[in-house]
């Protein structure tokens, strides 16, 4: 579709301009002012707000197939779409697993007939999380991106050194959940270092790409840094509930960190050495819950939550925050977004950098409710998003 934004200040990754933006059948066409455009061209008025790139989650759970009680396509779709979003990578762990290509071109092709986001599947590491056999992996086709075993490690080291040279031949990702799973029930801080040194060792020694998923200790932090430092290839993400929640009783996996921890996470932030900034969109039933279920959604809250801690509150510029929620993980999964540049996909998320927003559970449009800020004020707020010059989310007054 054909849009043209007006009175806009855009920002993306490489800085700011107030300027106009035409997109022209999706794409990206022009950027500047008194742009010549057809007439009768549709017309969005930014009035003076903040025109960034739309938003791409890593990691996301979208529960379908198989869990579609706690979320579903549609429904995860429309919450991506008002925090921001027009990409998600779905993990791996529906009900039947995602292992396969049929897999994948299930949930793709549902969100495709969705229309809100295009979604990129993970596939599992190990074949239905069975922890050994990664023959499947060779049955990938370019479609694929990256496997991820998430919400377990990978429990043998030779099993992750097989797939990570799988991975390396395909030009894959393999996104780690960095948990030594016999130790994680008495020491989880233990627990993911120490996984995150051995798959670090053995991105080395096979030259995969490793991206570390949810990273939220210090020392995991240390190690990530100093592999980069090294020339290992190696990326990873940081969560807005490991940014902002210090010391809480909230069940997530991995758990809320100690202050010296979130702090370590937003120096990381600041220096550059975190990648991106992933939700790990969480759905559950408040019965699944109360019964001890980790996880929170954030697709919806992701932008305000950075934007406060990170932004406001620490000095990061916005620049920065779009490198981590837009240009870089659109870069791991080889799309053609993250960036205000023409031949780039129209796709917008318009912000209200001054605006307080207050959480209010029953309001979010995932399925589940299932967040712990709600009731919880932050600065800037999704006001509008556009896919492929679409209009796919509106405040309207919520």
């Amino acid at each position: 579709m054909d849009l043209l934004v007006k009175n806009g200040v855009l920002c993306d990754a490489n800085g700011r301009l107030r300027a106009d933006l035409y997109i022209r059948d999706g794409l990206i066409e022009a950027v500047g002012r008194e742009l010549a455009v057809p007439a009768g061209c549709p017309v969005l008025d930014a009035g003076g707000k903040t025109v960034l790139p739309a938003f791409v989650d890593l990691h996301c759970h979208f529960r379908d197939p198989g869990y579609t009680q706690k979320e579903d396509i549609a429904t995860g779709s429309q919450a991506a779409a008002a925090g921001g979003y027009t990409a998600v990578n779905c993990m791996a762990n529906t009900d039947p697993v995602c292992s396969s290509m049929e897999g994948v071109r299930y949930a793709v092709e549902r969100a495709r007939a969705v229309g809100l986001v295009d979604l990129h599947q993970c596939v599992s590491v190990t074949e239905h999380f069975d922890g050994e056999t990664t023959e499947h992996l060779k049955t990938l086709t370019d479609e694929v991106r990256c496997i991820s075993e998430d919400g377990r490690g990978v429990a043998r080291a030779a099993v992750m050194e097989r797939a990570m040279r799988i991975a390396q031949e395909k030009g894959m990702a393999v996104l780690s959940h960095a948990e030594e799973m016999e130790i994680s029930p008495y020491d989880y801080r233990l627990a993911e270092n120490l996984a995150t040194v051995r798959d670090i060792a053995l991105a080395a020694h096979t030259g995969a790409h490793l991206h570390l998923c949810h990273v939220s200790t210090r020392e995991a932090m240390a190690a990530i840094a100093a592999a980069k430092g090294a020339g290992v290839w190696v990326t990873c993400e940081v969560a807005p509930h490991h940014l902002y929640f210090k010391d809480s009783g909230y069940r997530v996996n991995p758990p809320i960190r100690q202050g010296a921890d979130v702090e370590a996470l937003i120096q990381a932030c600041l220096k550059g050495e975190v990648d991106a900034i992933a939700t790990d969109h969480a759905p559950h039933t408040e019965a699944d819950k109360a019964a001890g279920s980790p996880g929170m959604v954030g697709l919806e809250t992701a932008f305000s939550v950075c934007h406060t801690v990170l932004c406001r509150e620490n000095g990061l510029p916005l620049e920065a925050l779009s490198r981590m929620m837009s240009q870089a993980p659109a870069q791991l999964l080889g799309m053609n977004k993250g960036l205000l540049r023409p031949g780039f996909d129209g796709d917008l998320a318009l912000v209200d950098e001054a605006a307080h927003y207050r959480v209010k559970a029953a309001k979010l449009h995932s399925k589940s409710k299932n967040t712990p800020f709600d009731g919880k004020t932050f600065t800037g707020r999704v006001e509008c998003t556009v896919k492929a010059g679409r209009i796919t989310y509106t405040r309207d007054g919520e």
